[in-house]
């Protein structure tokens, strides 16, 4: 799915962090969300390969990156420290600065690396998330119908660890396959790579723990960055699926504003899964933000 990219492996404070590389320029880190690895990224990495250096890395907990047993208070996966794994990566890598495009989960990660790190993050591009206090705090019953797992992932271990081992790829099928397009946007092969990756039993805690934190320790963080008045200081574009639960429960632009009072963006002609739904478009879009 990546011709021409090199596969690494690279040890951030104890926990290994495997990312591809490819392409030449300035530095571009892509993230990918849940339940899914930097494989979500194979539709558009080649065109970007054309005008960055860049590395699509798996989070903690996913893909091949490590997935260490959670802390008691969730925090080894809370968004702070998974943005920092990510700073450390790109660090052992070279790039001090560079820009960044989070989807679903990684746009998590991606908001909470340009809040903490703002001397890294020159630009952020976010796909079909809002924050996450934001999402939590205006819960409605169409959200939680569409965002089961949301509620789910969260209860204590083992439960739902337990319910994703015993048949990942009815998981897998119950969460990607049930967005507005179904299963039509993964490819037979990248399907096969997230249904192997959420084979390996550590990967249904890792994924737990990532919400488990969202729903705790990422809360207060999010809370304490409102207080504080920090921002966003880097240009900013937030992008979403018309199609999507985004578009129908919240308004994107009105909550990251709160984080980021120069945010810009829109809904795209797609779903959730916008880098495999809609390559082309997505392409159009991020490519004069980034490159401007």
């Amino acid at each position: 799915m990546f011709e021409g990219f090199d596969e690494l492996s690279i040890s951030v404070d104890g926990i290994r962090i495997h990312a591809i590389k490819g392409g030449q320029g300035p530095a571009l880190l892509l993230l990918h969300g849940h339940p899914q690895t930097h494989a979500i990224w194979h539709e558009v990495a080649p065109a970007l390969a054309e005008h960055f250096t860049v590395i699509a890395a798996d989070l903690r907990g996913y893909g091949d990156s490590d997935k260490p047993a959670g802390a008691p208070d969730h925090s080894n996966y809370s968004k702070r420290r998974m943005a920092l794994d990510q700073v450390g990566l790109m660090r052992a890598l070279g790039h001090a600065s560079f820009a960044v495009i989070g989807h679903d989960r990684g746009g998590r990660v991606a908001a909470r690396m340009a809040l903490d790190h703002p001397a890294v993050v020159t630009r952020l591009v976010t796909l079909d998330v809002a924050p996450t206090l934001a999402m939590y705090e205006q819960t409605s019953f169409d959200f939680a119908r569409a965002y089961w797992h949301w509620f789910m992932l969260v209860r204590p271990a083992p439960f739902p660890e337990t319910l994703i081992r015993a048949d990942p790829d009815l998981y897998l099928r119950q969460t990607i396959g049930a967005r507005s397009a179904g299963l039509a946007p993964f490819t037979a092969e990248a399907y096969a790579e997230y249904l192997r990756c959420l084979s390996d039993p550590a990967t249904a805690h890792g994924i737990c723990e990532d919400y488990r934190a969202s729903v705790s320790i990422d809360l207060e963080h999010d809370r304490a960055t409102l207080a504080s008045n920090e921002r966003i200081e880097c240009p900013f574009m937030a992008l979403w699926g018309e199609e999507g639960v985004i578009e129908q429960c919240f308004d994107p632009l009105r909550e990251w504003r709160a984080y980021a009072p120069e945010v810009e963006g829109e809904a795209l002609s797609c779903g959730h899964y916008i880098p495999e739904e809609a390559p082309a478009i997505l392409l159009e879009h991020v490519l004069p933000f980034l490159t401007n």
